[in-house]
C-alpha cells in the first residue's frame, strides 16, 4: 500500500474528505480510489448535482498513515467498483 497512489474526494468549500460511516461513527473511514477517473466516476454517478463542489486530489500511500492521524479517521475505504459502488473497509489500530 505504500507504493501506491491513491484518489480521494475533497469538499472545495471546507477541505473535509469524503468519507463512510457504515455504522454513524462520528470519524468514519476516508474514501480511497485507486485511479482519478474512478473517483470522478463515483462523484457523476452518486452526485452528480454537486460534484461541481468537490475536487480529486492524489496522495501517495507514504502519505496515508499521517493523513489517518491528522483527521483522526478510523481507517481507509477502499472503492473497488465505483459505479456500486463496491468497496473495502481496512480499519487502524487505536492506540
Amino acid at each position: 500500500m505504500l507504493s501506491e497512489v491513491y484518489y480521494l474526494v475533497r469538499a472545495k468549500a471546507d477541505g473535509r474528505y469524503l468519507t463512510a460511516r457504515p455504522n454513524s461513527e462520528e470519524s468514519g473511514y476516508v474514501l480511497l480510489f485507486r485511479e482519478n477517473f474512478d473517483a470522478l466516476s463515483y462523484l457523476n454517478t452518486h452526485a452528480a448535482e454537486v460534484a461541481n463542489r468537490f475536487a480529486v486530489e492524489s496522495l501517495p500511500g507514504s502519505q496515508l498513515s499521517s493523513l489517518l492521524k491528522r483527521w483522526g479517521f478510523m481507517g481507509v475505504a477502499i472503492v473497488t467498483d465505483p459505479l456500486l459502488p463496491k468497496v473495502e473497509f481496512l480499519g487502524t489500530s487505536r492506540e
